[in-house]
């Protein structure tokens, strides 16, 4: 659940893939979109739109679904517009939460992000000043072949700041402006990432555990099911 650590979260968005499949494309589709129409809908050129897309078909996304996603960004597939909106807020326990939105329908996803907040004794209020954006990237276990000193100079020398080694897998920290560099440098190694994002880390964590633990989970599950949220960020380990 982590910010630091989303291998269990990630795992859960594959389970909700099989059972909802239909919501999860949506979501999907407003990412690659969103991606589509702030740079363009060519992947080779826009970096952002080739990591929604690898992170779609990873999902099993359908081409055509895919393409009228990139149509509808640059304004070629007409439908309502997309907008990226960005909610702060105090979870169960205490926790904080970032929550991104991309929605057609402002009032809609307001009121549901609000509810989820209220339902498990939560509030919108800020938290940011906790958070800050980084490159992230994550590499399975499986994948990384990055394995001495000399390796992870190079990768370091690419542009990451910080290599965090746990038993699912790898996550990679860089500064947003060197996240394309070291996704290409992996790239050219052949190594397969997991995901590749910028997202909201936050600089003091809290450990959770017990019924404070469950609460938490269930409020993620309650993000997962809102159809316009695209991701959440936290400072719980």
């Amino acid at each position: 659940m982590s910010g630091h650590s989303k291998w269990a979260t990630i795992k859960r968005k594959k389970e909700v893939t099989d059972s909802k499949r239909g919501a999860v494309f949506t979501k999907l589709g407003n990412i690659i979109s969103i991606a589509a129409r702030e740079k363009g809908g060519d992947i080779e050129t826009n970096f952002s739109l080739r990591m929604a897309v690898e992170k779609a078909k990873a999902a099993n996304m359908p081409k055509e679904n895919i393409e009228r996603a990139i149509k509808r960004g640059t304004g070629e597939g007409g439908g309502e517009q997309i907008v990226e909106l960005i909610y702060e807020g105090i979870g169960p326990a205490n926790s904080q939460f970032i929550v991104k939105v991309l929605t057609d329908n402002k009032n809609r996803s307001a009121a549901s992000v609000r509810h989820a907040f209220t339902k498990y004794g939560g509030s919108l209020g800020t938290v940011m000043w906790n958070f800050e954006q980084k490159g992230v990237i994550r590499v399975s276990s499986v994948e990384f072949r990055i394995s001495n000193d000399e390796d992870e100079l190079e990768l370091i020398e690419a542009g990451a700041d910080d290599i965090l080694k746990e038993e699912e897998g790898v996550t990679i920290y860089t500064k947003p402006e060197n996240l394309q560099k070291v996704k290409k440098f992996l790239d050219e190694k052949k190594i397969n990432t997991e995901s590749a994002e910028i997202e909201y880390i936050a600089k003091d964590e809290v450990e959770i555990s017990g019924e404070d633990k469950e609460k938490i989970e269930k409020f993620i599950d309650e993000l997962d099911g809102i159809e316009d949220v695209s991701d959440y960020y936290n400072n719980v380990l």
